[in-house]
């Protein structure tokens, strides 16, 4: 496994465990997002409406949708997947017209498997932001992964690097705005940065037309009653 980036001017200070030009390649054959919630967009920390998302991350994720939809002229799928039933989450997603939201997920690779048959997609094509063990198996097999550590982690930290489970390991955290660190990172090295910042601060043709396409997009609720299987759920 290489620790190491392979450009020097490559401004990130996350630990590449696969090269800048091995992600970068992977990022070529995505066509989904897929996110974990607590301790991914937030530190983990709970109450009883759920747990906070920031402004910094969300536009990440807007900004990575933009970038696909640049190559493929639709919308990325983008859905996740959280243990709880979680209402912030649940906002987010609708706010951003995310495909889905998987709640009360015990076993995550059920939802996973879900989503890949719910999208037609290969798990090679699906980008997935981690960062705890309930992740790890669907870290075996996604396209491209994301691991979010925190400063309580450093073993499982070690254990994602030594077990090859992750592409790039963040420096920032889930309460430090790694959501975006990582969507930054794969923006760079799609070669879109510089486009993508420019047309979303004119408000573009271009993104105006994925804008209204993103509209379009109702976000569904599913859950997982049993070990194996997945239901929807009313709104």
């Amino acid at each position: 496994m290489n620790s190491t980036h392979h450009f020097s001017n490559i401004p990130f200070s996350g630990r590449f465990l696969s090269s800048a030009d091995g992600i970068k390649k992977k990022f070529k054959k995505i066509k989904a997002f897929l996110y974990d919630w607590d301790g991914v967009f937030n530190d983990g920390t709970k109450n009883a409406d759920g747990s906070p998302f920031s402004e910094v991350d969300s536009m990440g994720t807007n900004l990575l949708r933009y970038a696909l939809f640049l190559d493929e002229k639709k919308v990325a799928p983008a859905a996740i997947i959280t243990g709880v039933n979680n209402h912030t989450a649940l906002r987010f997603a609708q706010r951003e017209h995310f495909q889905a939201v998987y709640f009360d997920i015990k076993n995550k690779t059920v939802a996973f498997r879900h989503f890949l048959e719910f999208h037609k997609l290969q798990a090679a094509e699906v980008v997935y932001f981690f960062d705890d063990v309930v992740d790890l198996d669907i870290a075996r097999y996604a396209g491209l992964r994301i691991f979010i550590p925190h400063p309580a982690t450093h073993l499982l930290t070690e254990y994602v690097r030594r077990n090859g489970l992750a592409d790039y390991i963040c420096f920032f955290s889930g309460g430090q705005h790694a959501v975006r660190e990582a969507a930054d990172l794969l923006l760079y090295l799609s070669g879109y940065y510089e486009q993508i910042i420019q047309e979303r601060s004119a408000f573009s043709k271009q993104y105006e037309t994925y804008l209204t396409e993103r509209k379009t997009i109702e976000t569904k609720i599913f859950h997982a009653p049993s070990e194996t299987g997945i239901k929807e759920l009313a709104l």
